[in-house]
């Protein structure tokens, strides 16, 4: 293991409490998962208990931010709370596939690289990682190893090789039984029309009562933020789909298609005419993305990474372009949803089903959260 490794990847996550002077903006947005939620198959219980996982989430990356932290640290703050809540499609609880595995995935990528890493090239852009079935917390996996370009100069890899870096790296490993559910393992074989047993492992002995609102998810985790440096990260981690086929890849470790991040200079009209009156350089305009839903449509129509490019080339404001890309999807014949946020502090979290877990948190440290299509974070 090289020294620069050695030297990035053991150091912590930033989580300390928050200092009492202001700091310039800072925002995450975080999402749960779309698809197959309505308020008919849910109660209140289960509605309040994916709201405080939200909120818990948003509160964990809210303390690194709060703290001057960076982005990419943030973000993987939120998702690792939801990869370890069995109610989400990620980590512990994901789906199986096919054949009764969990293959997880999941991605990271910045508009510029963190400022605690200047060293990393800002030609490094992201990372995504497939057929990954031992990673405790995938998010924490893809940036480590996103954090080692040395080790992994590449944009996307699969599997053991991932792994076996990410252990050499201080990363936890687990065996395939930690991401067993009950739940999750009915679903797969109701799905296939096969009785329930046998179980592949012992039922755990302390039953979860909170059963998840989603019936054989398609969903994903996710989160986006924004640092008081001005950088943006967004962090995907799935299951993937239910009963998918053994080896499908579906959007999420896919860039441009369920994730995306990217920094410009600002060429709006207004920006030209300040740059021409003052003499400095262009100010700087940046998105990022995280999707979630059927990651196959997500793919088709490159949805991530044409949102980005309406606001930068069109200059769309950030809500509408998000809102056309995730209607086109639902023309196409894909449902879910995405959340967005831009160096402005915006955020939109526009879906086309009946429901997505979501929410966001900005710099007064108040978690907003919503779940189904006709409410509004509150």
């Amino acid at each position: 293991m090289g020294k620069e490794a050695n030297l990035q990847e053991k150091r912590p996550l930033l989580d300390n409490a928050h200092s009492s002077q202001p700091l310039p903006r800072h925002v995450l947005v975080v999402h749960g998962g779309a698809g197959t939620i309505t308020r008919e198959t849910s109660t209140p219980e289960q509605q309040a208990a994916y709201k405080a996982a939200l909120s818990k989430a948003l509160l964990s990356g809210y303390r690194v931010l709060r703290a001057g932290g960076d982005a990419i640290d943030a973000a993987v703050a939120a998702v690792t709370v939801l990869e370890d809540n069995p109610l989400f499609n990620a980590g512990k609880g994901a789906v199986f596939n096919i054949a009764g595995k969990n293959e997880l995935e999941t991605s990271v990528m910045l508009s510029k690289p963190p400022a605690s890493h200047p060293d990393i090239p800002a030609s490094r852009r992201g990372l995504g990682l497939t057929s990954l079935t031992k990673a405790k917390n995938p998010s924490h996996l893809v940036r480590a190893l996103y954090l080692a370009p040395s080790l992994v100069p590449h944009t996307f890899i699969a599997g053991s090789t991932a792994e076996t870096i990410g252990e050499q790296l201080g990363e936890t490993l687990v065996d395939p039984s930690y991401f067993f559910t009950e739940h999750r393992w009915k679903e797969h074989r109701h799905g296939l029309g096969l009785p329930e047993e046998p179980y592949p492992y012992p039922p755990p002995e302390q039953k979860d009562d909170t059963i998840p609102m989603d019936r054989y998810p398609t969903g994903t985790v996710g989160a986006v933020a924004l640092d008081v440096h001005g950088c943006i990260s967004a962090v995907t981690s799935t299951g993937g789909m239910t009963n998918k086929l053994v080896g499908r890849i579906g959007d999420t470790p896919c860039m441009g298609s369920g994730y995306w991040a990217e920094e410009w200079d600002d060429t709006s009209l207004l920006s030209k005419i300040w740059t021409k009156v003052t003499g400095r350089k262009p100010g700087k305009k940046g998105v990022g993305i995280s999707s979630t839903g059927n990651g196959d449509y997500f793919i088709r129509q490159g949805a991530a990474i044409t949102i980005a490019h309406r606001v930068r080339y069109l200059q769309e404001p950030l809500e509408v372009a998000a809102a056309k890309v995730v209607g086109e999807l639902l023309d196409a014949g894909g449902m879910g949803g995405v959340i967005a946020l831009d160096t402005d502090g915006n955020v939109t979290m526009p879906l086309n089903c009946e429901g997505m877990y979501r929410g966001f948190i900005k710099e007064d440290g108040v978690p907003k959260t919503a779940i189904f299509d006709d409410e509004d974070a509150a």
